[in-house]
């Protein structure tokens, strides 16, 4: 019978497994679930989230400073003592900078002062941000989770310091205050960061390490994380990437590793006014606190001294099974014998003629034709959908609100193009010679990755299992019933593994990143040929796919449009240039909706105003039209120069005092000079030997607080040298502006994110 039915049979196991697979991954949230006290609530931090996310709350605001004394009064409940800690930070790499007020509150624990630290930052992105999974989840599954501690009575041995840090959205400035001027961080000896890139999804962990992660792995399995979410791929990709977490600082400036626990689903909610308590997704948020609870249980009485290690293990999760890991240095040796065993299986087969030559070499034509149609369809495919809907192009994510129907239409088109390709094929070669040319490709995959990247050393697992099924097709003279069975169980361990990664690329990245999951979608069928070729109906799954595809992107298409619950986003700024006595409205939109209308005009002018500005997506300014100046203050800049023959320098000292209520002021030089040091607001910005400075680059964004309304900068530079400056005077205001008389957006509008928005801006030269 299972021979007969085999074809249904195998493909609903395929299709269970992928199921079962994404609902592995996360634990599943009920409203009306009970927990005893030292248990983490879901409920209990959502109603904490609630009262932290009624407002927009990025630096300098009002809300900011109630988010800062709601989270000091809840540690306090907790009988926690906490303290302020106030300090003037700089990012040299960012060139930002602001007055921080980080919120830390300390455990003491019965050992020897070796403290573990949870971190998450209060700070909203400026402007329009609820902050609610960027970072309220964060904070909240921080305070959840140590209530539940105190409340077990469990005395910890390792101190635990607990850090709520500031201005993380202008450049990591709370994270570096507290490394670089905070006494305690010299007793942390690890970290766990919490962070946000969505508003759902698993919530991965991603490891930052200065040395190997062995250790920190073999101690991550033991605590035993009920739904761990990870692997040694993207650890090492993440090592070979730009950082820029607040755990980032503990690395790099006081050698102290950690995990980051961060979720990337829904993906266009990010910094947008729709993170906002009512769209966080509740098993993502159960998930963040599966997470902490286990690893606060675990390495409150770990020996955090004993993390460090200089080697590294490939890792990854596993349904069941949790974390599987081993070393590195067993990748290479691996892929060598398996190299030199399909060799020489190879070529004992050609002599006994088991396998042939010609059709072998005849099975790598689908093998590549599939695998340029996938790169194809996702290059071509989704370049196509941005001209048939445009509207996609202001998402400066790169993910609709429709983006998963779009993955899953590429990946049914896909899957039925293979189908088709191999179609001509699977009948007309062996099964044994149909399989040489994946055990090929996915020899040198794993070559690849021994010799370069050794953390994609689990894709091994696809290669081991179809070396096995070819071994089974060479010694085998019949296709019995239980080596079909043998070849769908090895398939299994494929499917699981990397289907989540299929979605993954596309969500975290933007749906260009389509190319890349199909790519691995057509690996992926490689490794299920044993499988597939035993189908006698490849016409049916053509079908069966192709309809799925037609159906999800017509489905697409259909919800292509915006809503209150799935926002456009346009953005409008006004811009006065003090200088020439101009003002203009400018757009960073390729359309002009009805909002920017008001301000545009039907006829807006196409182009850059060559703003300053660079965008985390370097979104230029596309539509603009000149307005009557509304003679917004320009800022008192004051400037006195201490100049020295004896030591051939001159420091330039430079006092701006903004004239109106301004939340960020941005320098950028206007000529090339070169200069010894920088020093803002009494914080070295950077100190060396004649950094040079090329004209129009940043100098630095401050952005402004109560306790910091005012700016002071001091250069030192060679006496000859001459620097002249442009200064922005950045407020968003423009909507409440009494100058403007704005009306308001439609409900299914919002701010655009990532860009200077409803913004004010003013332009002043000076020298």
């Amino acid at each position: 019978m299972f021979d007969k039915y085999f074809q249904p049979i195998s493909f609903t196991v395929l299709v269970l497994t992928v199921l079962y697979t994404f609902h592995s991954q996360m634990p599943v949230f009920r409203a009306n679930e009970k927990h005893r006290t030292d248990e983490f609530s879901t409920q209990r931090a959502l109603t904490q989230l609630k009262q932290i996310t009624k407002k927009p709350h990025f630096v300098g605001t009002k809300a900011h400073t109630e988010v800062r004394e709601y989270l000091v009064e809840a540690l306090r409940k907790m009988g926690l003592s906490v303290q302020i800690q106030k300090q003037e930070a700089v990012h040299p790499k960012w060139s930002n900078g602001t007055y921080t007020q980080n919120i830390l509150a300390r455990i003491k624990g019965t050992g020897n002062g070796n403290a573990l630290l949870l971190l998450a930052h209060y700070d909203a992105t400026p402007h329009a941000s609820y902050g609610a999974a960027d970072d309220g989840s964060g904070i909240v599954t921080l305070l959840e989770s140590l209530r539940a501690f105190i409340a077990s009575g469990k005395k910890p041995v390792n101190d635990i310091i607990i850090l709520f840090s500031d201005a993380e959205e202008l450049g990591l400035l709370g994270a570096r205050a507290f490394v670089l001027h905070h006494p305690w961080h010299k007793d942390v000896k690890l970290v766990l960061n919490l962070e946000a890139r969505g508003s759902g999804g698993p919530g991965y962990m991603l490891l930052e390490t200065n040395q190997g992660n062995h250790r920190f792995i073999q101690a991550f399995h033991k605590a035993n994380t009920p739904y761990p979410v990870s692997n040694s791929l993207m650890y090492s990709i993440y090592k070979m990437l730009p950082n820029d977490t607040d755990l980032t600082v503990f690395r790099e400036e006081g050698d102290i590793d950690g995990f980051n626990f961060a979720f990337i689903d829904d993906f266009f909610d990010y910094h947008t006014a729709q993170d906002n308590f009512e769209r966080l997704d509740r098993n993502t948020l159960k998930h963040q606190g599966s997470y902490i609870m286990a690893l606060l249980q675990y390495f409150s009485q770990a020996d955090l001294t004993r993390l460090k290690s200089q080697t590294d293990d490939v890792f990854f999760n596993f349904p069941v099974f949790g974390m599987i890991y081993y070393p590195f240095s067993v990748v290479l040796p691996l892929i060598l014998f398996l190299s030199i065993l399909f060799l020489g299986l190879l070529l004992w087969s050609i002599r006994k003629k088991r396998i042939s030559i010609r059709k072998s070499l005849q099975g790598f034509i689908p093998l590549v034709a599939g695998t340029l149609a996938a790169v194809i369809i996702g290059v071509a495919g989704w370049k196509i959908i941005l001209i048939i809907f445009p509207q996609y192009l202001d998402i400066l994510h790169g993910f609709p609100y429709n983006g998963n129907r779009y993955i899953a239409f590429f990946i049914s088109i896909t899957l039925a193009v293979l189908f088709y390709i191999y179609g001509k094929f699977h009948r007309k070669i062996n099964p044994a010679d149909l399989l040489v040319a994946p055990v090929s490709i996915w020899m040198v995959i794993n070559l690849f990755f021994a010799l370069k990247l050794k953390g994609g050393g689990f894709f091994v697992l696809p290669l081991i299992s179809l070396m096995i099924s070819w071994i089974f097709l060479l010694f085998s003279k019949r296709n019995k019933a239980y080596g079909k069975g043998l070849f769908l169980w090895l398939t299994l361990p494929n499917i699981i593994l990397f289907a989540p990664l299929l979605q993954m690329f596309p969500v975290g990245l933007g749906l260009k990143m389509i190319r890349v999951s199909l790519l691995l979608l057509s690996l992926l069928f490689f490794s299920l040929l044993p499988v597939i070729n035993y189908y006698n109906s490849y016409k049916s799954f053509i079908r069966l796919w192709g309809l799925i595809g037609i159906i999800a992107f017509v489905s697409a298409a259909y919800q292509s449009g915006f809503s209150p619950d799935k926002r456009k986003p346009n953005s409008i700024i006004y811009y006065q240039d003090n200088d020439r006595n101009e003002a203009f409205f400018a757009s960073y939109n390729h359309d002009n909706d009805a909002f920017t209308k008001q301000f545009l005009g039907e006829n807006p002018d196409n182009g850059n105003l060559s703003l300053a500005f660079v965008s985390k997506f370097h979104t230029p300014v596309r539509k603009y039209k000149k307005t009557k100046n509304r003679n917004l203050l320009p800022d008192i800049i004051r400037k006195t120069v201490d100049d020295s023959t004896a030591t051939n320098r001159k420091i330039w000292h430079y006092f701006i005092k903004p004239a109106r209520k301004t939340h960020m002021l941005y320098i950028e030089a206007r000529n090339a000079f070169s200069c010894d040091e920088i020093i803002i607001n009494g914080e070295t910005l950077f100190r060396e030997n004649l950094k040079h400075f090329d004209k129009n680059q940043k100098i630095i964004a401050y952005y402004l607080t109560a306790e910091a309304d005012s700016l002071h900068i001091d250069l030192k530079l060679p006496r000859e040298q001459q620097a002249r400056f442009t200064l922005y005077d950045i407020a968003f205001d423009l909507l409440e502006n009494p100058s403007f008389n704005v009306k308001p957006r439609k409900s299914d509008m919002m701010p655009m994110p990532f860009v200077i928005n409803d913004a004010t801006i003013v332009k002043t030269n000076f020298e």
